[in-house]
């Protein structure tokens, strides 16, 4: 029997590539045997592809079958039926409604009732206690990738900080920080769900935070040497929104220039412009 493997995303879309292949019209006309179920993984971490065997169904020859003759019900017994159906009651009254009002009124009663019980068991947690679940939840997700470190947290201006230290846990920093990132949103979408609501957040993973913190620092002054020397204006590559703010607080430091942000996230880039305080000479 003729069959083929193919791989996809997702289990449909290994069947679909594979009744292509085989020049079937429809999945129906395909034999399917799932030799692996796809995993998304985590971050792209430990993702894998749906594998699948398909070939196709033998034909079947058709049967003639004759159809038995539904038994008639007597006449009798049909006006029966739809009398029963349409009884009003021994008095010829409708029944009455169940306890509790019409079902609108009931749903209205219940949304109430959910709405004031929500109020009544929203907590009141301090930032100290949302920082006690970040700190929880960075911890379960070092040991759900079996790396060894330590999450700490500090508090400063309002803002809950969060240090995550150890030489394995740079594999949840990614290129540019950009795993760092998804981190961080999902810390804070965990410590919202939680305690309903969130402090403003920083994150920082192998010491990357304070590493790229002192780059950018470098570059910018670099930049702000090259366009007060030429003038005009330099636009940096798309930056997240923290190496932004490092990029305005680096070239405030310095006279002659001014910095904006141009664009739209993830795209959105610095740039840093020549003042009219710069001479041509």
């Amino acid at each position: 029997m003729e069959w083929v493997e193919a791989t996809g995303s997702t289990v449909e879309i290994a069947v679909e590539a594979a009744i292509t292949e085989l020049g079937l019209d429809t999945p129906e006309q395909a034999q399917v045997e799932v030799i692996q179920e796809p995993k998304v993984g985590f971050l792209g971490v430990g993702a894998r592809p749906a594998i699948v065997k398909v070939s196709r169904k033998p034909r079947r020859k058709s049967r003639r079958t004759r159809r038995k003759p539904k038994a008639q019900e007597p006449a009798d017994a049909s006006r029966k039926t739809r009398k029963d159906k349409g009884s009003r009651g021994t008095n010829g009254a409708r029944p009455a409604e169940k306890k509790g009002g019409s079902t609108k009124e009931r749903r209205a009663m219940n949304d109430d009732q959910t709405t004031s019980e929500e109020k009544t068991e929203k907590p009141d947690l301090s930032i100290e206690d949302q920082a006690a679940v970040a700190r929880e939840f960075l911890s379960g997700l070092l040991d759900a990738f079996g790396l060894e470190g330590e999450v700490q947290t500090r508090i400063d201006d309002d803002i809950l900080y969060l240090d995550v230290v150890g030489e394995q846990t740079e594999a949840l920093v990614g290129p540019k920080g950009s795993t760092m990132q998804s981190v961080l949103e999902l810390t804070r979408t965990t410590v919202q769900r939680r305690t309903y609501g969130a402090p403003r957040m920083r994150i920082d993973i192998a010491g990357y935070g304070s590493r790229r913190r002192e780059a950018l620092t470098i570059y910018t002054g670099k930049l702000v040497d090259q366009v007060k020397a030429g003038g005009g204006e330099i636009m940096l590559e798309p930056m997240n929104a923290a190496d932004r703010k490092v990029v305005h607080d680096a070239a405030a430091a310095f006279g002659g220039v001014r910095t904006y942000s141009e664009g739209e996230d993830p795209r959105r880039a610095v740039v840093i412009a020549a003042t009219e305080e710069i001479d041509d000479d």
